[in-house]
């Protein structure tokens, strides 16, 4: 592995950076948050004019720049140290990947130009919160989708298609997306299987609401479906499991990417306050506790930030990757940005505990984000069965053998 950045790497830093400098400040986040799609659409176009930022990670034979996961997982360092909010993790980290690896012929060539220039937005709906179950990130049931019971998605041969029945929670710019890929359990219990479906955002039957959520920046809805008529991705997709395991390696370096980009701006900002602030007819920073906080934090997120760069690396090979690499990190960097945003409205003082002072938009992105993907415990619980250091869930032993 290098772990040095290539003049092309560190261009899209820079480029983003500056772009994001300029229009997506905290007031303009706030704003963005504010509006009924929950981004500045204006800035989503640039981003895909200027950059190919949505298409950043899809081959060049259907728009995309043909990088990989690990400018993909650079660019959104930048867009969490800004809080930017996008469809960037629903449509080209989720969405994109799925359908790019399942898809027929005819529905990569309908769909990813699209994707790729930001036209179309697309998400992943998975029913019962289970997103993390779904992405191989941790253990749980392995019926996620449903199994045929009651609170989640079933689908139901119908002509020529499919019709879907249920509903799903937590999706991401699930109210927003053009495009819906919803995982539904299909046949009867001895030969059940997950599949996924795309569904239109105009679908009759199809209702969508969004939620408050913790995050204002990363908006989420309810999905729910009334015998909705759908497509099936693919045409007899055998290895959707495997998709959705590569899809998450991928989300969990881009999570654990943005992690590390709010944690770096929450510790810049609060250096910068300690070094103005004065007590005692000094500034804070100049007394020796506050210093080795800081130290700390500082150690922290270096540790966090070749977390992430292993990851997306690791993203990148091609095969199953090395076991256990992808929650691992993705549990480091939010244990990392848990850590430095809750010192930075400790440190700030009365400031920092205010509406009107943006560290706590910083805190609650931590604080989802391993709500949406973890929790730390359980990622790190996943990384062990996966590496064979514990037994797989529901075995109920202790260890493996």
């Amino acid at each position: 592995m290098d772990a040095a950045f290539t003049g092309e790497q560190d261009e899209i830093r820079r480029t983003l950076r500056d772009l994001l400098a300029k229009r997506s400040g905290p007031d303009e986040v706030r704003a963005a948050v504010a509006t009924a799609a929950g981004h500045d659409r204006e800035l989503w176009a640039l981003l895909a004019e200027r950059l190919g930022l949505p298409g950043l990670a899809l081959p060049e034979e259907y728009g995309g720049v043909g990088c990989g996961p690990a400018e993909l997982a650079l660019a959104c360092e930048e867009t969490g140290r800004a809080l930017t909010p996008s469809p960037l993790l629903a449509t080209t980290v989720l969405a994109a990947p799925l359908i790019a690896a399942l898809g027929t012929g005819a529905q990569r060539a309908a769909l990813l130009p699209r994707l790729a220039s930001g036209a179309l937005t697309a998400t992943l709906a998975v029913p019962g919160g289970s997103l993390a179950v779904a992405l191989g990130l941790t253990a749980g049931d392995p019926d996620w989708a449903g199994g045929g019971r009651a609170g989640g998605v079933q689908a139901r041969p119908a002509g020529d298609g499919w019709t879907l029945y249920g509903e799903a929670g937590q999706v991401l710019d699930g109210h927003s997306a053009g495009l819906l890929l919803v995982a539904a359990h299909t046949g009867g219990f001895a030969r059940s299987r997950t599949l996924l479906f795309l569904v239109r955002a105009d679908a009759p039957g199809l209702t969508r609401t969004r939620r408050t959520a913790l995050d204002e920046t990363r908006p989420q809805a309810s999905v729910e479906l009334r015998d909705v008529r759908a497509e099936l991705l693919g045409a007899d997709p055998a290895d959707v499991a495997g998709a959705l395991a590569r899809a998450g390696r991928t989300a969990a370096a881009v999570v654990a990417a943005e992690a590390v980009g709010a944690a770096a701006h929450c510790l810049d900002r609060t250096v910068a306050y300690v070094s103005a602030r004065e007590q005692f007819g000094r500034p804070i920073g100049a007394f020796q506790a506050v210093r080795h906080r800081l130290a700390d934090l500082y150690v922290q997120l270096q540790a966090a930030r070749s977390a992430a760069c292993y990851a997306a690396w690791d993203a990148g090979r091609p095969g199953p990757g090395e076991p256990g690499a992808a929650p691992l990190a993705l549990a480091q960097c939010l244990e990392t940005a848990r850590a430095v945003t809750a010192e930075t409205i400790q440190l700030h003082g009365g400031i920092g505990f205010t509406w009107e002072h943006e560290a706590h938009l910083y805190f609650k992105r931590a604080s989802a984000d391993e709500l949406l993907l973890g929790p730390v415990h359980r990622l790190r619980a996943a990384a062990a069965q996966e590496a064979g250091l514990l037994a797989p869930y529901g075995t109920g032993k202790g260890a493996a053998a």
